[in-house]
């Protein structure tokens, strides 16, 4: 049993509150006092001969006391480590920097234990390179790469349970292998039996049904916890983001309805090389689509070798998500490169190329007066007029003078005074290496200051 103790707070008592949330998760009174007795130790042979439902008790308290040894450990070492600040100035940034690697790691080992949609907040991270340390962003990379993978055996199971019927019944031929996996879902290469169309199957993996109201509770109570002891270091909006933003994402029949609603706009739009795949049906966790294959945009071998201007690839990008951000069309929130893909067109000659897209779970539709006030603000930020980038930070994301120097610096990448003098020119190695440096030591102090952008964060 871990005795650390943070203030006048121990893991007991962390225990003891988290047990709250996983209560209520879970159902019978059974359930209940089997899981108020195992939240503080998890005996090794206690899942001998037992039902379903206390095997997923004990898994749960497990889950929980994982979650709650990490969130006390790691906020015991900074509260240990930020003692050590005054009178040891020229040691500080060395001790912080080997703080910061040591929470990385504990944290990083509990998210892949977990796995669940600990493995997607792992992932959203490990790119917030402007808000959290480079030991934090950089110990969680690898998390873009490991995803789980649900057997073909639990996804027959699945589709069984949602449609009634085999998966034999739906299509032709069905690859058992996923050609594509990511936290929440993988896709199959399939064959459509009523059309003998090649299609990819996206498809939910089966576990997230079991765990997602678990862990968004654990989730919340981790970063309410660290407001609690640590008010200014407030985090608070990750789990409210996730909250609101997960349902979406778990939900592939909304998946569809958005797919095909960007699908219909931009197929009004003269010379768009866009290309959004085909639905053909969908249910809350299954997708069937269109095949549609591509290469990566940072495949420059494939591009320079079918003859393709990377700059215009650039433009093309741009123009797509200019559409969405400041036209009338919802906005797509998760642009990463394993969501974006390109092919060669020869049939088109300028551009020859087609850009596309794929998952579009997490959609925003964004009011049409903060369209144009975040045009307005980075309309000042390319004048590099103070005033107004003041007075539309403030009304996009209720961004204070206090705080706009911090937003300035985190939406351009630039240093604060270049940004109020022109962000037009090139960063220097200094400049790169002070902003970096920035990032990582404000979290301590300025963790706080960007949770106003999470009321706008679709436009970021």
């Amino acid at each position: 049993m871990v005795t650390a103790t943070i203030g006048a707070v121990s893991v007991r008592e962390v225990n003891r509150v988290i047990s709250v949330a996983v209560l209520g998760c879970c159902g019978s009174k059974p359930l209940r006092k089997l899981l108020t007795a195992t939240t503080g130790t998890i005996g090794a042979g206690a899942l001998v001969a037992v039902s379903d439902e206390v095997k997923h008790a004990y898994a749960a308290s497990e889950r929980t006391v994982r979650v709650a040894t990490t969130l006390v450990t790691c906020m015991n070492d900074y509260r240990v480590t930020l003692k050590h600040k005054l009178g040891r100035e020229e040691e500080w940034p060395s001790l912080l920097k080997a703080c910061h690697q040591r929470c990385a790691d504990r944290t990083l080992r509990a998210i892949e234990k977990n796995g669940s949609i600990f493995i997607k907040l792992g992932q959203h991270l490990s790119s917030m390179g402007y808000l959290l340390p480079l030991e934090w962003t950089e110990t969680f990379v690898p998390l873009q790469d490991k995803c789980p993978v649900s057997s073909y055996e639990s996804i027959e199971e699945m589709f069984i349970e949602d449609t009634g019927s085999p998966i034999s019944d739906h299509f032709i031929s069905f690859e058992k292998e996923p050609i594509g996996a990511a936290s929440l879902a993988q896709v199959h290469k399939a064959v459509l039996r009523a059309t003998g169309q090649e299609v990819a199957v996206k498809v939910q993996h089966p576990a997230l049904a079991e765990w997602v109201p678990l862990d968004l509770a654990l989730t919340r109570f981790t970063f309410s916890t660290l407001k609690r002891w640590f008010p200014d270091y407030d985090l608070s909006w990750l789990s409210d983001e996730m909250e609101n933003s997960l349902p979406q994402e778990l939900d592939f029949a909304l998946e569809g309805e958005n797919a095909m609603r960007t699908r219909r706009h931009f197929a009004n739009i003269r010379g768009s090389p866009l290309i959004i795949p085909d639905v053909k049906w969908g249910l809350k966790r299954i997708l069937v689509m269109e095949y549609v294959t591509g290469h990566r945009t940072d495949d420059l071998d494939y591009i320079d070798s079918h003859g393709i201007d990377r700059d215009e690839v650039s433009a093309a990008l741009a123009r797509i998500f200019n559409e969405m951000i400041f036209g009338d069309t919802p906005l797509h929130c998760d642009p990463h490169g394993g969501n974006i893909a390109i092919r060669s067109n020869s049939a088109r000659r300028k551009p020859n190329f087609d850009i596309i897209l794929y998952d579009h779970g997490l959609y925003r539709d964004i009011p049409k007066q903060l369209r144009r006030d975040y045009a307005k603000l980075w309309l000042a930020v390319i004048d590099a007029d103070e005033k107004d980038m003041r007075r539309y930070a403030r009304a996009v994301a209720g961004i204070t003078d206090a705080q706009f120097p911090l937003f300035a610096s985190a939406i351009t990448g630039r240093d604060y005074r270049a940004v109020t003098r022109t962000v037009v020119s090139h960063r220097s190695a200094a400049e790169k290496e002070e902003i970096s440096g920035a990032m990582g030591d404000g979290l301590l102090q300025q963790v706080g200051q960007p949770e106003p952008l999470s009321k706008h964060d679709t436009v970021s």
